[in-house]
C-alpha cells in the first residue's frame, strides 16, 4: 500500500493542471489514470481553441475561470515555448439576429472577456472576404493551441515538482477512511490518500458515486454530449476562427470554423448525446457540415469535406446551463474529497485557473 498526501485522479489536460496547481504547494502527490499515459480522451480531441469568456452566464464559474484561464495560458504558453497563435474570431449573425449577437456582446464584456468589438458587414468582409455576415463580435483574444504539446509540458514540470504518475490503474473502490481515503485500482494496487480530486472527466460522476455520493440529489450526473469533426483538404479560405451563434442552453456553439496550427480548416463539433463512449466519426454528416459551413462561409466546395475525428465532452445533465462542479465535499460527509464534474469547455482554457481553484480549497482544508 503506498501513502500519499493527494490523489489526483485523471490525467487529461485539468488533472495535469490541477496537480501542477497543487505542486505549488503540497508534496507527495499521486496522479493516477486508466489510461496508458495523460489525455487521452477528451483533452486530445477537441478544438484547441483558448477562449475569451464571452458565452457563460454572469459570476459563473466558466465565466471566471475561463477570464483568468485565458491569461494564464497564453502567459505558460509564452514562458514554456508552448506553440499558439492568437488569430482572433469572428461570431457572425444575420439583422434578425442582431439582438441575441448584442446580449451576447454584453455577456462578454460584463464577463470581462478582453478585446471584444461588434462590428457590421463592411468591417466582416475587410477582415475576412469569404464569411457571411450582417453582424458579428470580433474576439481578438481568442486563439488557438497546440494541446498537446501544454499537456506535455505540464506532465513534465509536474514530475520535476516530484509528482508521482500511474497510469493504467483503473480505480475500482474508493472507501472513507477515519482520516483520508483508501482508493483500490482493478490491478490489485491500494494507495491511502488524505485529500482525493475527482478530475476523471467521463468518468468523473462515476468517481462520485463510488465514493456514496447520491449524484441525482447532487445534480452530478453526466451525459455524454458527441461532436464529430470533418476538415477541408483544400487552403483554408479564412484567418480567423468564425463560429455562428451558440445553441440555447450552451448545448453546443455551433459547428463552427477553426484553424490548426498547421493551418488546416476545420469544420465541427456536432453535438448529439449518445450511451456510449465511441470514436468514430459519422460519415453520413458530410451534408450536414457542408451546409452549416455554407451558412458562414462563401466558397466551400463538398468535394473536398472530409472525416476528421470525433470527440465526447462531459455534460452535465438538467436543465439551463450547467456551470462546473468544483466542490470539496464535507458537506455531504467527505471531508478533503473534491469533485471536478461537468468539466467540458471552456476546461482546457480555464484549465489552469481551475488547478489553483483546487489548490485554494484544499490549502483553507490545510489551514
Amino acid at each position: 500500500m503506498s501513502d500519499f498526501q493527494i490523489t489526483v485522479i485523471g490525467a487529461g489536460v485539468v488533472g495535469l493542471a490541477t496537480a501542477f496547481g497543487l505542486s505549488q504547494h503540497f508534496n507527495d502527490i499521486l496522479v493516477i489514470d486508466k489510461e496508458q499515459t495523460f489525455g487521452t480522451e477528451t483533452s486530445s480531441r477537441n478544438s484547441e481553441v483558448i477562449h475569451a469568456g464571452i458565452y457563460y452566464p454572469e459570476d459563473s464559474l466558466k465565466a471566471k475561470l475561463c477570464v483568468e484561464g485565458r491569461k494564464l495560458l497564453y502567459d505558460f504558453c509564452d514562458r514554456y515555448n508552448i506553440p499558439y497563435k492568437k488569430t482572433g474570431k469572428l461570431i457572425v449573425a444575420s439583422y434578425n439576429e442582431k439582438d441575441h449577437l448584442i446580449d451576447l456582446y454584453k455577456r462578454g464584456v460584463i464577463n470581462g472577456a478582453e478585446g471584444l468589438e461588434l462590428i457590421e458587414k463592411e468591417k466582416i468582409k475587410e477582415l475576412e472576404p469569404n464569411v457571411k455576415g450582417d453582424f458579428a463580435i470580433y474576439s481578438k483574444e481568442t486563439g488557438i493551441l497546440d494541446t498537446h504539446s501544454y499537456m506535455r509540458k505540464l506532465y513534465l514540470l509536474n514530475k520535476d515538482k516530484g509528482v508521482l504518475f500511474g497510469f493504467s490503474k483503473k480505480v475500482s473502490k474508493i472507501n472513507k477512511l477515519k482520516s483520508g481515503y483508501l482508493i483500490e485500482a482493478e490491478d490489485g494496487e491500494r494507495i491511502q490518500t488524505k485529500y482525493v480530486v475527482n478530475s476523471a472527466g467521463l468518468y468523473s460522476d462515476k468517481l462520485a458515486e463510488m465514493v456514496g455520493i447520491d449524484i441525482d440529489k447532487a445534480g452530478y450526473r453526466i451525459r455524454y454530449c458527441k461532436g464529430d469533426y470533418f476538415y477541408y483538404s483544400r487552403p483554408a479560405i479564412v484567418s480567423r476562427l468564425v463560429y455562428p451563434l451558440p445553441h440555447d442552453n450552451l448545448k453546443g456553439l455551433g459547428v463552427h470554423i477553426t484553424l490548426d496550427l498547421a493551418g488546416r480548416m476545420k469544420f465541427g463539433p456536432s453535438a448529439y448525446f449518445v450511451d456510449a463512449i465511441d470514436y468514430s466519426v459519422d460519415v453520413s454528416k458530410r451534408d450536414y457540415f457542408f451546409e452549416s459551413a455554407l451558412k458562414l462561409l462563401e466558397g466551400v466546395n463538398k468535394d473536398f469535406i472530409h472525416p476528421d475525428m470525433a470527440g465526447i465532452r462531459p455534460k452535465l445533465k438538467g436543465e439551463g446551463v450547467r456551470d462546473f462542479v468544483i466542490n470539496e465535499e464535507s458537506q455531504k460527509g467527505f471531508e478533503g474529497f473534491v469533485n471536478l464534474i461537468g468539466i467540458e469547455s471552456p476546461g482546457l482554457t480555464a484549465s489552469l485557473a481551475i488547478g489553483q481553484y483546487v489548490s485554494d480549497i484544499l490549502r483553507g482544508l490545510r489551514n
